[in-house]
């Protein structure tokens, strides 16, 4: 199962509130910026800070050349104004 794009279009870090990338429900959702995943339970993503899982250097690396190579979007673009 695979989230709605409408949430996705509004879920951001709760601890930086920058975007994050939805590597799928068995991937999460990854912040590259924090180096911190947030898992998906049942279809539900859990955005909870305490509950986010640390990612090593060797893992971030990996998944920012998964991002990279399949052109996963963030979840929102900043917008200014």
């Amino acid at each position: 199962m695979s989230l709605d794009p409408r949430l996705l279009a509004v879920l951001a870090c709760p601890e930086d509130k920058g975007a994050l990338y939805y590597l799928g429900d068995d991937g999460g959702l990854y912040n590259p910026r924090l180096h911190r995943r947030y898992v998906v339970r049942d279809g539900i993503p859990v955005m909870l800070i305490d509950e986010a899982e640390a990612v090593d250097d060797a893992e971030h690396a990996v998944i920012a050349a998964r991002i990279a190579a399949e052109g996963i979007a963030p979840t929102f673009t900043a917008t200014t104004g």
